[in-house]
């Protein structure tokens, strides 16, 4: 068997397959026993008659093409081995470029290759500061909101109070068929706030409330907001809505003071008003800090494939982009909008969506997981049995916590479904503890803190099986642990 073989310019290779004509012609053969053994030539049993027979009675072309099937199916895999190749993908037949002799052209895709270039002088300043006072302040006006009293008052809104309000939203050029259901409510309360304290996940928008000033119960107000091209809300990106908003109801608010005791009416672990400040000032800042991570790891990436050569055959860019279109589709369901629906909103189509802004963003993440993978490989990072099982436990007990899983149902199950729970988690736990271990390599890289002695091996590393970092399969009583734990 001869092999030439020719790198693509889109990282595949190109394998030009010559088979010795003897090879093909007891291929022949063996396709025709099995044309024959599945049919019937009249004098003959299946699978007996001679291969002159089976030629004239099914005739040379499905003999031939049967043959080619079953020739692929063997050749492939040694023609891989013989030129050295190591496929990313399935790789497909292009075409049979002759019969004599038999040659075959094969299109492989290639495994992704990433050559980091300079990156150890990447330098990105990690400039974090944590929130001011004013975000504390914020967070505690919201819970002072949250645990106010009202009291029924017949007068027109007012800043600060409490309203119950009936909304009915109605989407300039909505498409047909598509469900604006939720941009109705028949009875939804808001608390107009100060323009300066208004908070994003206001309902329908941001400074909404503030429309309602000055109307009493009973009274109506018709308002019009175009929500920015880049909203959360798929359905409502640059769209125009009309909501047509009545009283039904206005409330004063009165607000608790901030004192020990409105500490305690939050929660009962909080002693003191100064407690409860300290554990929202820390979750302010671990909230902000993650924040400014994700972004600053942006940038320190964007740095590194600025010097770097990345390559990768269009077949993982197309795989990458079925993840990103199922990311979409589930957030979409979220909001009672399917992919179809999705793109006559857009007044697009799927290839056209596909082409202009799915690829792009599998691009995008394709090639981070490739640098990731590579800084990864070449610093040694590896995942030592006794981290894995802390962030294992970490995992399982945030799962408990969220009330992700039915842990009763789970107990009840065969071990088989336990096992394969606790792998995934298991999985899901090394992926996790793998890509911080690998950020925070980067963070040193780009700080200039690395140093050639800090790859050195620390631990061997670890097998990520469910047997050895999960626990054993009584899972309720974990389960239930971390529920109290977190009370």
């Amino acid at each position: 068997m001869n092999i030439e073989k020719n790198i693509r310019d889109d990282h595949q290779v190109e394998l030009t397959v010559e088979v010795d004509p003897e090879r093909m012609e007891a291929m022949k053969r063996r396709a025709a026993r099995k044309l024959s053994e599945r049919g019937k030539i009249p004098g003959f049993r299946p699978g007996k008659a001679p291969y002159d027979i089976i030629r004239r009675y099914y005739g040379d072309e499905p003999i031939v093409e049967r043959a080619i099937d079953m020739l692929v199916d063997e050749i492939y895999p040694e023609a891989l081995k013989q030129a050295e190749v190591e496929p990313a993908a399935p790789g497909a037949l292009e075409k049979v470029e002759s019969m004599d002799p038999p040659k075959f052209i094969f299109r492989v895709p290639l495994a992704p290759t990433v050559d980091l270039g300079d990156y150890l002088s990447v330098r990105v300043p990690y400039e974090w500061t944590a929130p001011g006072e004013d975000k504390l302040t914020e967070a505690l006006e919201e819970f002072r909101q949250m645990y106010g009293t009202t009291e029924m008052v017949e007068r027109e809104v007012q800043e600060g109070d409490y309203v119950l309000l009936a909304i009915k939203g109605e989407k300039k050029d909505a498409a047909e068929g598509e469900d604006l259901s939720d941009l109705s409510r028949e009875s939804t309360a808001t608390v107009v706030r100060p323009e300066d304290k208004e908070i994003d996940s206001e309902w329908p928008y941001k400074g909404f409330a503030r429309q309602l000033i000055g109307l009493k119960a009973g009274e109506s107000k018709s308002v019009t907001h175009t929500y920015p091209q880049d909203f959360d809300d798929e359905k409502l990106k640059g769209a125009t809505v009309t909501f047509e908003a009545t009283v039904k109801t206005v409330r004063a608010v009165t607000l608790p003071e901030l004192n020990d005791d409105f500490a305690k009416i939050v929660g009962s672990q909080y002693e003191s008003l100064d407690q409860l400040k300290e554990a929202l000032k820390k979750d302010i800042e671990a909230r902000d800090r993650a924040n400014y991570d994700d972004e600053y790891f942006t940038k320190v990436i964007d740095k590194i494939k600025e010097g770097a050569a990345i390559k990768y055959p269009p077949q993982v860019v197309d795989h990458e982009g079925e993840h990103v279109l199922g990311d979409l589709s589930q957030r979409l369901a979220s909001q009672n909008m399917d992919l179809e629906t999705y793109f006559k909103v857009r007044n697009t189509t799927r290839e056209k969506f596909i082409e202009e802004e799915v690829r792009p963003v599998a691009i995008k993440r394709l090639e981070r997981e490739l640098i990731l993978d590579e800084i990864a490989r070449k610093h040694n990072i590896h995942i030592d049995e006794e981290s894995l099982a802390q962030e294992f436990n970490q995992t399982f007990n945030e799962l408990a916590y969220q009330g992700a899983v039915d842990f009763e149902k789970l107990n009840k199950s065969s071990k088989a479904d336990q096992a394969r729970f606790s792998s995934a988690v298991a999985s899901e736990s090394a992926n996790r503890l793998l890509i911080r271990r690998t950020l925070e390599k980067m963070k040193s890289i780009a700080l200039g803190e690395w140093k050639p002695e800090d790859d050195a091996p620390k631990a061997p590393e670890a097998e990520a099986k469910a047997e050895e970092a999960a626990p054993g399969p009584e899972v309720k009583e974990e389960a239930n642990d971390a529920e109290r734990g977190s009370e």
